[in-house]
């Protein structure tokens, strides 16, 4: 595995560079762990993360995706706040349990100098089956 194991922001910097740079989501996500297996990501589901028929939506399912990734790339190089999504393929699996918060488990596959790979399983919470799936690579600007 490219780039280095050792931790460069935990649970509670990465928390308080979420709330300082993305104060307009950060209420919607705890981080519940960061460690070298990767990153999990806890959202808060409210009525607003709801599409009809009660499920949460996919663009909420990506959004804690993206979010997972991203602290989990910014756990290993820092508070890079440039490093930006390039690609996501995403599959949804099974609809999400009513009425829970969702659990996405973030882990990185590869961290070189200019190009981060990995994926993210998303659950809900109490439930042992993934309901989505999503591999992403995001670009890591030049030091």
């Amino acid at each position: 595995m490219g780039g280095s194991m050792d931790l460069q922001m935990d649970a509670a910097a990465l928390q308080a560079f979420l709330l300082r740079d993305f104060g307009q989501v950060a209420g919607d996500f705890v981080i519940e762990r960061a460690d070298a297996a990767g990153l999990a990501l806890r959202l808060k589901v409210a009525d607003r993360h709801l599409r009809p028929g009660g499920t949460v939506s996919g663009p909420a399912m990506f959004g804690l995706a993206d979010v997972a990734m991203y602290l989990a790339i910014l756990s290993r190089i820092g508070p890079v706040a440039l490093a930006v999504t390039t690609n996501c393929s995403m599959d949804f699996m099974r609809k999400p349990a009513a009425g829970r918060d969702l659990r996405a488990e973030a882990r990185l596959l590869k961290l070189g100098k200019t190009l981060a790979v990995g994926d993210v399983l998303i659950f809900s919470e109490g439930e042992s089956a993934p309901v989505a799936r999503a591999g992403l690579t995001y670009a890591i600007p030049p030091k």
